[in-house]
């Protein structure tokens, strides 16, 4: 008999697009830094510049992906290809990890100018899952976790939190891996085959199919069900207030 959602003990969610909705926040950002950096690129090289799309490239190249990986699927998309560096480069330095530090200042200047909103629908559901004694954990490839969470005062609200900051401290992969949510639901002390991945971004998806859990279940923000079922949903809602808890 097919389990029901309620079924099972524990929900696992992604931040940006699930939880908050700091995805477009996050496509500015993107777009921003790397307009910058191709602009610069180009009266350099001498070739066209071509700017970065906020929502086809920011889909398909970074969106839910560790912040490095994504700024080097991208690059590397554009045939570019450039030295990774480390995390502590300076945000002048022309490497993977130099462009993502600027995209990162993008992203503290977003912050600080909008805050961080929160789906209404989705703070509903956890709530209701929590009242329901459900665990519920939050899982993120952002290292601007913590600072979201308390911005849009929902920091306590979750049992368990596994987050770029986190899974870079204990050397554990980013998605499309499933490692951070099996990590996630070990910190719940749920098995993966109990538990329910909830993500906007097909290399979540891809993670939670990857990981074996109970249910993947994909939002569709952006009219992208299709590919969300193609690469490892197992059903797809347009909002979480469709869930009934």
């Amino acid at each position: 008999m097919k389990k029901r959602l309620l079924d099972y003990d524990a929900w696992l969610f992604d931040m940006d697009g699930v939880i908050t909705n700091t995805a477009t926040l996050h496509a500015r950002s993107w777009k921003a830094m790397f307009d910058a950096y191709l602009k610069d690129r180009a009266s350099h090289t001498g070739a066209e510049f071509v700017p970065f799309d906020a929502e086809h490239d920011y889909h398909t190249y970074v969106d839910g992906k560790p912040r490095y990986e994504g700024v080097d699927c991208f690059l590397r998309h554009r045939g570019i290809v450039l030295p990774f560096g480390t995390p502590e480069d300076p945000i002048e330095k022309e490497t993977v990890c130099g462009l993502g530090n600027r995209k990162n200042i993008e992203v503290n200047r977003e912050l600080e100018t909008n805050g961080a909103e929160v789906y209404p629908t989705s703070l509903a559901l956890v709530q209701a899952l929590k009242a329901k004694g459900k665990k519920v954990a939050i899982v993120t490839s952002s290292k601007n976790c913590e600072i979201i969470l308390k911005a849009a005062k929902i920091k306590d609200l979750f049992d368990a939190q596994m987050d770029g900051v986190i899974a870079a401290a204990r050397g554990i992969p980013g998605k499309p891996r499933p490692d951070t949510y099996l990590e996630a639901a070990r910190m719940l002390g749920v098995p993966a085959d109990r538990a329910v991945v909830v993500e906007d971004a097909i290399s979540g998806v891809q993670a939670g199919r990857a990981g074996e859990f109970g249910h993947v279940l994909g939002v569709d923000r952006v009219g992208n069900a299709a590919a969300l079922l193609e690469n490892g949903a197992d059903s797809v809602v347009q909002d979480l207030g469709e869930i009934e808890a």
